[in-house]
């Protein structure tokens, strides 16, 4: 069975990224005094007294005229059909309001257990000014502080004890990717027609989803595969608010946890520079990559179109050379259906070992075809060489002096390696060492 889901609700600025981020441990939401930061609902795998679950803290629910209040509203409903457990959030300082009423009547049409947490109770005195939640009909109003973390543990003892009894924990050992690039070049439209439904919220604002959001989906021969949708990346020059900061922080990060990343272009507007600097990202980092260009039904083309476009990016993204590129549009599902395959055997090739032994006859091979080079009369002399590591391929190779080793003769071991085993869609690592 899967990980008993927590939904985290409640209208906005009442503090339920604050809370999330103590449950997590770690600062996974963007926290900000402005009402309405988090835009779309957030993952994170958490534990509490040896239970494990997965918690989502939703977008704020609110009246009025807010901008994507109606996306906001339909993000926390859609939190709470997927939750086994609900935390209901309000805030001791403002007391009950009309947004906190609004929530409360969509969470009456829930049968899931729902727990009334009043946050910011600082401290002891402010207790009193929790029975008006009593209105809200959800019980007893349970007095937290997610700043402090006063009242957190007995809230989540509560929660674990809710849990359905047939909840497990299952291991997680799908293949993990996201989407990265500048802001507006479709990625939040490229998950939802993966998905076949609105999981995040898509718009033609830049910086619109301003958090990574994790969603699984399984491909019909039974691989399973975690998509993490990801903020824009904007030049370090234009990032102005903290909440576009901690946005760039959050795309790092998702980053990290990929197995392999699909770097976004938008066909439209061709390759910027700020393109290059988005894949740097990932190149960097050791990740899979491929290369997805969408809005490719917009273009006006000719029978060469496609491989101007790829020689185009061949040339800008020369580091890249491993990367396949695959055009495809998230309007009319252009090729998105090749896509789960392509990234299954990018992390496959991610993950791939060679043996010492074979490694080592493509080595001799190539020293034979081109011989090492010298320097002041001393050459290079490569004595054996092994794979360390997987998630990049990193492969150490002795010497007798790694100062010997030119650049130009490293990369053509490294095309000599990939020319022998399918290394398509990872950058693999060569480590020179001497010998001892």
């Amino acid at each position: 069975m899967a990980n008993p889901v927590v939904a985290i609700v409640g209208r906005p600025n009442v503090g339920k990224s604050t809370i999330f981020n103590r449950v997590a441990g770690e600062r996974i939401s963007i926290v900000e005094d402005t009402p309405g930061v988090t835009r779309d609902r957030i993952y994170t795998h958490c534990e509490w007294l040896g239970k494990k679950f997965n918690m989502i803290d939703t977008g704020g629910i609110d009246i009025g005229d807010e901008p994507f209040i109606t996306q906001i509203t339909e993000q926390a409903e859609i939190a709470i059909d997927e939750a086994d457990v609900i935390i209901f959030v309000v805030s001791a300082r403002e007391g009950v309001t009309d947004a906190d009423e609004k929530v409360a009547k969509i969470l009456y049409k829930t049968d899931k257990p729902v727990f009334l947490a009043v946050n910011k109770v600082d401290n002891p005195e402010m207790r009193n000014e929790i029975y008006d939640f009593y209105s809200l009909g959800f019980g007893d109003p349970m007095p937290i502080s997610g700043v402090h973390g006063i009242g957190i543990g007995d809230l989540l003892d509560k929660v674990i004890n809710a849990f359905p009894e047939n909840a497990g924990q299952d291991e997680d050992q799908s293949i993990k990717f996201s989407f990265i690039g500048r802001p507006n070049v479709g990625k939040s439209s490229l998950v939802n027609a993966m998905l076949g439904e609105n999981r995040v919220i898509v718009s033609n604002i830049e910086g619109t989803t301003r958090d990574a959001i994790d969603t699984k989906f399984q491909t019909e021969d039974g691989t399973e595969y975690t998509m993490i949708d990801t903020a824009g990346i904007r030049k370090k020059g234009k990032v102005y608010e903290n909440t576009e900061k901690y946005s760039v922080l959050r795309a790092m990060q998702a980053i990290d946890r990929s197995d392999v990343v699909c770097v976004v272009l938008n066909a439209e507007e061709g390759i910027r520079e700020q393109d290059k600097h988005v894949a740097g990202y990932a190149h960097e980092a050791g990740r899979g990559v491929i290369i997805v260009v969408n809005k490719w039904d917009t273009l006006k083309k000719n029978s060469h179109s496609m491989a101007d476009f790829e020689k185009a990016i061949r040339q800008e993204f020369q580091y890249l050379s491993y990367a396949p590129i695959v055009f495809v549009s998230a309007k009319t599902h252009q090729r998105l259906n090749t896509l789960p395959a392509l990234i299954k055997k990018v992390n496959i090739n991610h993950e791939r070992r060679i043996s010492s032994s074979v490694l080592n006859e493509v080595i001799l091979d190539a020293i034979a075809q081109n011989p090492t080079p010298t320097d002041n009369g001393k050459r290079l002399r490569i004595y054996y060489a092994t794979q360390v590591s997987v998630k990049p391929p990193t492969f150490v190779v002795f010497v007798n002096d790694p100062d010997l080793m030119h650049f130009s003769y490293e990369r053509f071991l490294e095309n000599q390696i990939r020319a022998s085993f399918d290394f398509t869609g990872t950058p693999i690592h060569l480590i020179i060492r001497r010998r001892k």
